[in-house]
């Protein structure tokens, strides 16, 4: 009895040591459970973000990747053409409208104003009269100058007949004198005189050039009083009016120093600051995609004329001048415009034949 009661109590008692193994199971339950979550949110992250960084567009500057040979529709596929001025490849780049040939006519003397034949917006050519000089006392002097041309070229006529008939006179005292019909002083008094006259007339020959210089330069002086067009072109300021004084020199109060701007439309080129970091990508003769601020819509091919051999320290860029290369009346100096700098078509074609013999 008492060993089946042993028995009934032992199997009533709790056993502590089963307890005591299980406790410690169920304490890492939680723990882990956390850290298996941690590692999930982690891993989703980084899924999210390595699905982000390839959605987002590639750089214009990057180039496409051959495809691999398994893919051989997509090489064959034809290269969509670029919109909106800007292709794979393409370097951007901002500057002005200028003209090579711009002048502010001005006169070579000073002098009044009495007239203005031109205006804004006008066309005129080379050598065109665009505005007039009082010339009263310049005309003057040049007719005072014509009248001792002619005075000294009257000179030199009369010496030179005078010359002639003692050159006669000489002659005949000579024949005389061999048939001793003269005597040795008439021959001599006749050979003095031809000398004489002959000085004379080398001297009136003088003052006839003279003379004739003197009168060219006042013709020229006359001249200046027309202020004349250096090259064609169009006028795009008239700052002279008439009765204003002008002159080649600034003298302060009112005196002008010009009478228009002109600037020759034909010589209008592009003038962009290019960030010397990306010259080397810039290349004379190298296609351009140009846009005018005022004309957005509106590409206009171009391109390199030349790469300035100096760069700007200051702000770290090289002067690029490029061309237009189609005239248009709608552009104009000193226009804002943006410029891409294209890829060669020859580099195109060489990067695409290139992926067309890899993926053969």
């Amino acid at each position: 009895m008492r060993e089946d009661k042993s028995k009934l109590l032992r199997s009533l008692t709790i056993d502590r040591s089963a307890s005591k193994m299980e406790r410690p199971k169920s304490r890492w339950l939680p723990i882990s459970a956390a850290v298996a979550a941690c590692v999930v949110v982690a891993f989703a992250a980084f899924a999210a973000f390595e699905l982000r960084r390839q959605d987002q567009p590639k750089e214009t500057t990057s180039q496409t990747a051959p495809q691999p040979a398994s893919q051989p529709q997509a090489q064959q596929q034809p290269q969509q053409p670029a919109t909106n001025g800007k292709s794979a490849g393409s370097l951007a780049a901002s500057g002005y409208v200028v003209a090579r040939r711009k002048a502010t006519v001005a006169a070579e003397i000073t002098g009044k104003v009495v007239e203005v034949f031109t205006d804004e917006g006008r066309t005129v050519t080379e050598g065109q009269v665009v505005a007039r000089l009082d010339s009263v006392l310049a005309e003057r002097d040049y007719e005072l100058a014509r009248s001792r041309v002619e005075t000294a070229d009257a000179a030199v006529a009369a010496i030179t007949a005078d010359l002639e008939d003692a050159s006669r006179i000489m002659s005949r005292v000579q024949t005389l004198s061999q048939k001793n019909f003269a005597t040795e002083a008439d021959l001599t008094k006749a050979q003095a005189r031809v000398g004489v006259l002959s000085a004379q007339l080398r001297q009136a020959q003088s003052q006839l050039e003279t003379a004739k210089i003197d009168a060219k330069r006042s013709g020229s002086m006359l001249d200046k009083h027309q202020i004349r067009a250096p090259f064609a072109g169009v006028v795009i300021d008239r700052s002279a009016q008439p009765g204003e004084m002008i002159s080649p020199m600034s003298v302060g109060g009112f005196t002008r120093t010009g009478i228009c701007t002109i600037v020759d439309m034909d010589s209008i080129e592009i003038e962009v600051d290019v960030n010397e970091a990306f010259i080397g990508r810039v290349t004379p003769g190298g296609p351009v995609n140009a846009v005018l601020d005022a004309y957005p819509d509106w590409t206009i091919p171009a391109s390199v004329i030349a790469i300035v051999p100096t760069a700007n320290r200051e702000k770290a860029t090289v002067k690029v001048r490029i061309r237009f290369e189609k005239k248009d009346p709608r552009i104009l100096p000193d226009m804002a415009v943006k410029v891409n700098f294209m890829r060669e078509a020859k580099a195109n074609d060489k990067t695409n034949g290139a992926a067309e013999a890899a993926a053969n």
